[in-house]
């Protein structure tokens, strides 16, 4: 199996500056999308630390000698460890930059990855905070990822809540991200691809302006990835814009 990718960010229609980042290193066959949040563009400063520092783990273990600065966890795989370890890499420096530099402090960043394994056939998808990944297979779309969310916390204590319940709750609140502490859980989700799978990775202001079947739809009827990206993020801002839109699409092939 071979993967293509096509990436696309937009500041949107209520925002004056972008603050989220996404990577594509098809050397490392690694994606990534992140969503920085902070004032006076500490968002910004956030996100691109997060891509670059992944970007640089991964670098940096590319060579067999490479010292891992985390635990290797060894009921996982070499390349799901990797990728967590990439990102608590990114929490350990945005939190050092937040609580050092007062001009940053309080910045943090959501980020989702994905890590394809050619030589096991596994698409390996990691994430911090309330930026999604969806595949979408044979028409069908499934949201791989659970947001680290406020609302999605009290609904797994409570899975019973009413909608007049929920809907007190504020939607925009999360409750993990990079730069909060000092230390991060990182969910991982491991995927058996299959050629013609599609894999999504957005912030949340893609999938907070559609629903996920109207993400399904525009992936589905653009054959090309970066039409379908470009298909998101218009209908994102024709849909109201409210936050940075940021898309990565990945196709598995043969």
């Amino acid at each position: 199996m071979n993967i293509v990718a096509a990436g696309l960010s937009d500041v949107g229609q209520q925002r004056e500056h972008n603050e989220d980042s996404f990577c594509i290193l098809p050397e490392y066959d690694l994606f990534i999308v992140a969503d920085g949040m902070g004032g006076h563009r500490a968002g910004d400063v956030a996100s691109k630390m997060a891509t670059h520092t992944i970007a640089s783990f991964f670098q940096a273990t590319s060579k067999e000698d490479a010292t891992w600065p985390f635990h290797f966890d060894p009921h996982l795989s070499v390349e799901e460890n990797r990728l967590i370890t990439g990102i608590k890499v990114a929490n350990k420096r945005i939190f050092e930059a937040s609580t050092r530099y007062r001009e940053v402090h309080g910045m943090g960043t959501t980020v989702v990855g994905a890590l394809f394994s050619r030589e096991r056939k596994r698409m390996y998808v990691a994430h911090v905070g309330d930026s999604r990944a969806y595949r979408v297979r044979d028409g069908e779309i499934t949201q791989l990822t659970r947001d680290h969310s406020l609302l999605n916390d009290y609904l797994l204590v409570m899975p019973d809540m009413t909608q007049e319940q929920r809907d007190e709750l504020p939607k925009n609140v999360i409750t993990r991200a990079l730069g909060m502490q000092d230390s991060v859980v990182v969910d991982l989700v491991p995927e058996q691809p299959a050629p013609g799978d599609v894999y999504c990775l957005c912030s949340d202001g893609l999938s907070g302006m559609m629903d996920d079947a109207t993400i399904r739809e525009l992936i589905v009827d653009n054959d090309a990835l970066d039409d379908a990206a470009k298909a998101l993020i218009t209908r994102a801002n024709d849909n109201g814009g409210e936050d940075n839109i940021t898309v990565v699409l990945l196709r598995i092939t043969e």
